[in-house]
């Protein structure tokens, strides 16, 4: 259950930050060498100061202490560490480039919130309602229908 409890935790940090799309580790080359990559909004800058300030430092620490020299994510030398061992990415393909995190957070509260109003009665009688029809035939709406059936 602890693991469970610290997931969450970690999973309610990253929401608070808002501007992680993903992130993975990968061990390699025979458990000799390890990768960290991940897809963020805003400035690297501050995107290592949120972690930081979170308990996602704490992961951060764990997970780096295997690698050598690392100063530890709160240490102030942790950022000129970080770049003097990146590499960058040969090739990088987004399927929604220009979507932030909080916009696509939006996104799922709108959805949400819309699928609770298709499953009204009172949406039902809207549609069968012959004063909407005007409405309800415009391309826009039907578009909206057809999204949502999707």
């Amino acid at each position: 259950m602890a693991d469970a409890a610290a997931d969450e935790n970690v999973h309610a940090a990253l929401r608070q930050i808002g501007t992680l799309h993903d992130a993975r580790h990968v061990i390699f080359d025979n458990d000799t060498r390890f990768m960290f990559a991940s897809v963020f909004d805003g400035s690297w800058d501050t995107y290592i100061d949120d972690f930081a300030q979170t308990v996602v430092g704490a992961r951060f620490d764990k997970v780096f202490s295997h690698s050598e020299e690392f100063p530890g994510v709160t240490d102030p030398g942790v950022k000129d560490w970080f770049v003097a061992h990146q590499e960058p990415a040969g090739v990088f393909v987004s399927a929604y480039p220009d979507l932030t995190v909080q916009q696509i957070y939006k996104d799922h509260r709108v959805d949400d919130a819309f699928q609770e109003v298709l499953d009204t009665p009172e949406f039902r009688a809207a549609l069968d309602n012959p004063a909407n029809a005007e409405l309800l035939a415009t391309p826009a709406f039907q578009k909206l229908l057809e999204e949502a059936a999707a």
